[in-house]
């Protein structure tokens, strides 16, 4: 199964990273230059947890930014069966 936030749909983005060398130029230098270029993924903070769907509570997976914007219901917590006094 994807890394993928079942709310919003993001999901892992492709990017460079720039391998760089030199002195700044503020700094004295005479420039930075990039001297390589490698592919790698940007991958957004996925996390598993379990929400209320409908009725039911299921375990799905949300972004950060979801949970925090309020559009995963979290289920309530009960407290454990306890017998009453005598």
């Amino acid at each position: 199964m994807a890394t993928k936030c079942d709310y919003c749909g993001k999901k892992p983005t492709t990017g460079n990273h720039y391998t760089k060398s030199g002195k700044p130029k503020y700094l004295g230098g005479n420039g930075v230059k990039v001297r390589g270029i490698a592919k790698r993924t940007f991958s957004p903070n996925i996390q598993k947890l379990q929400v209320q769907v409908g009725g039911s509570v299921e375990r799905r997976k949300a972004c950060v930014q979801c949970i925090r914007s309020g559009y995963v219901v979290r289920p309530t917590k009960r407290k454990p069966f306890q017998v009453g006094s005598i």
